[in-house]
């Protein structure tokens, strides 16, 4: 975003300063850039009769139409720092100013803001009649957004301050660019973008369901859903027996004692729900499956013998999350977290992150995903244990990246409260990168639980531990799954592989017949005898996106053969039965496209 920062924050400020020209009672919020463009927040106040007033698709040409007029008046982009009083004054009459005001002199959220209170200034920008409260950066003047580089794309609903207890604001996001050329392979790629969202494409999947009655942000999956989610697990637990994992099931709450003794409570207690009380006891929703984890190890003595251990679990965790940034299986309150914990010695713990590596990037491979960024993430402002604990962790996890020459960015202040970590952006094929794989150290679980082993000499020593998740959560990586393939799964995850329609009702007794031998060699197959056309049926196959289309009438039957049509409607004409199998036989196999 850094090259553009400025040209969207600029467009920024011209579209507010368009929509105050336009709707003069409106009262701004904030406008940042964001990657690949930027938004305002505005307040446009309620009709006569009460309503809350809204942007309508027409307002949007409109105010998009009045920004290139004041892009062409060339209107130079003016910093001046003003006092407090002087800066209340300014913004009188516009409310959610004076109360990003009142925050930066109460002593702000970055270190900059904490500066301009200590010098008792207040950073704004002008341009022509518009001013606002900001501190850059900007170009030079409205004149150097490129007039056919921008577009004012959608509106939306946004919570000020992203609190759902706070007023609905109206926000309008855009975009802008150096070139046309530029702008338009943007609009292009959101288009795509748009259709591959999974929201939208669980319409005709039909997929999962989040009823109202259950609450925001908690899913229910459908048949077809919860059939790909067996397949995940299976292959997920298969993969890790055979790298010498173990699996434990946990509860889904836990004692208060055991997240004072995991520090949860203390630092993590904003994303952990209110305590169940059970017989004057405080029980919480289990935000993590690590402390289960540590019981486990602590319940039997362990030897130097026994490590590695590495305990792995699918397990449901629940933390909280503000309404407004719920976002269909992306962001949810309750997910699957794919977690699991290796506790080892000092001198086995390089080996054992090489391996997690080598892991995390096979499975990715066999889920179709070959592109990923790495980023080694340090210590955060708020975290447990001393720093030369910490510095001790992180070069660890710096020797295996270097070692393995995978390049690597730093993530300052982005590790957990518990542990640095590197985390694996997974991109997909609409080129955006996904935050799912984490590798993450930990000291700190070991001191609180009291973990020991008994080394070969006898004595009792603390052993070292990794978290490690490769899907980060299902309901996440579920949601990545849909828009990486826009809802055409690869044969070996699809949870119906082929569809046998006959013709006529005579031809359902072949197809039954077919359809039995089909499953017998292990393939997931429907039969489909609606009493709707051909058309219509092979019609709703294609809706599915169901990899194989298999069709039998009169011929078929007699020959004992099926015509075989794939979803993106390539005719793979007449086959025998046996040849069906062999073929997805070895593509599941593969793992590898139809």
């Amino acid at each position: 975003m850094d090259g553009y920062q400025a040209l969207r924050h600029s467009t920024s400020h011209v579209m507010a300063q368009a929509v105050l020209d336009l709707f003069p009672n409106a009262k701004l919020a904030i406008g940042p850039p964001i990657e690949d463009g930027f938004y305002y927040d505005f307040d446009l106040g309620k009709d006569a009769d009460g309503k809350p007033i809204s942007f309508n698709p027409e307002d949007l040409t409109e105010i998009e139409r009045r920004m290139k007029e004041l892009v062409a008046c060339d209107e130079e982009f003016v910093e001046k720092k003003l006092s407090p009083a002087d800066a209340r004054e300014l913004f009188m009459d516009q409310p959610y100013k004076l109360e990003l005001i009142h925050d930066i002199l109460q002593g702000g959220e970055t270190s900059s803001d904490a500066k301009q209170v200590q010098a008792h200034l207040l950073g704004t920008y002008r341009n022509g009649g518009f001013v606002d409260l900001c501190r850059g950066p900007h170009l030079r003047s409205t004149g150097e957004i490129p007039l056919d580089g921008f577009k004012l794309l959608s509106i939306a609903g946004a919570y000020w301050r992203g609190d759902e207890r706070r007023q609905m604001l109206q926000r309008i996001y855009g975009t802008a660019w150096s070139t046309a050329e530029q702008l338009q392979t943007y609009l292009i790629r959101r288009e795509k973008l748009v259709e591959s969202d999974h929201r939208r494409l669980n319409r005709d999947l039909q997929l999962y369901i989040s009823p109202d009655e259950i609450g925001a942000g908690l899913i229910i999956y459908g048949p077809e859903a919860s059939r790909l989610r067996s397949i995940v697990e299976e292959y997920w637990r298969n993969k890790h027996f055979e790298c010498g994992y173990e699996m434990l099931y946990s509860p889904h709450i836990g004692h208060a004692k055991l997240w004072e003794t995991s520090g949860h409570l203390e630092f993590y207690r904003d994303k952990m729900y209110s305590p169940l009380d059970i017989e004057g006891q405080q029980y919480f929703l289990k935000p993590m499956n690590c402390p289960f984890h540590m019981l486990y190890y602590k319940s039997q003595v362990r030897s130097y013998r026994d490590l590695p251990i590495r305990l792995a679990e699918l397990g449901t965790v629940y933390r909280y999350e503000r309404s407004g940034v719920l976002h269909g299986l992306l962001r949810t309150r309750g997910f699957t977290q794919d977690d699991a914990h290796i506790i080892c010695t000092p001198e086995q713990i390089t080996c054992e992150i090489e391996d997690v590596l080598k892991f995390s990037l096979e499975v990715w491979d066999s889920f179709g995903f070959a592109d990923y960024e790495i980023r080694l993430a340090t210590r955060p402002d708020k975290a447990i244990g001393t720093d030369e604990k910490w510095a001790e962790a992180t070069d660890a996890l710096r020797r295996v990246l270097e070692a393995r020459e995978m390049p690597y960015e730093i993530d300052e202040r982005g590790g957990s409260f518990y542990g640095p970590k590197i985390d694996l952006d997974v991109k997909d094929l609409l080129g955006r990168a996904w935050q799912l794989t984490t590798i993450q150290f930990d000291f700190n679980l070991p001191e609180r639980f009291d973990m020991v082993y008994t080394a070969s000499d006898g004595s009792r020593k603390r052993p070292y531990m990794v978290h490690r998740a490769l899907l980060g959560s299902w309901e996440r990586f579920f949601g990545l799954l849909i828009e990486h393939y826009a809802g055409a799964f690869p044969v070996w995850l699809s949870s119906t592989q082929a569809l046998v329609i006959p013709i006529a009702e005579r031809h359902s007794h072949f197809a039954a017949r077919a359809g039995s031998i089909l499953q017998s060699a292990g393939l997931r197959v429907e039969i489909d005898t609606a009493e709707s056309s051909l058309q219509a049926r092979i019609r709703r196959a294609h809706v599915r996106k169901i990899p194989y289309i298999v069709i039998v009438g009169d011929r078929e039957e007699e020959h004992e053969t099926l015509s075989v049509r794939l979803r993106n409607e390539e005719d793979l004409g007449e086959m025998t039965i046996q040849d069906l199998i062999d073929r997805v036989t070895r593509t599941v196999k593969g793992k590898k496209g139809l």
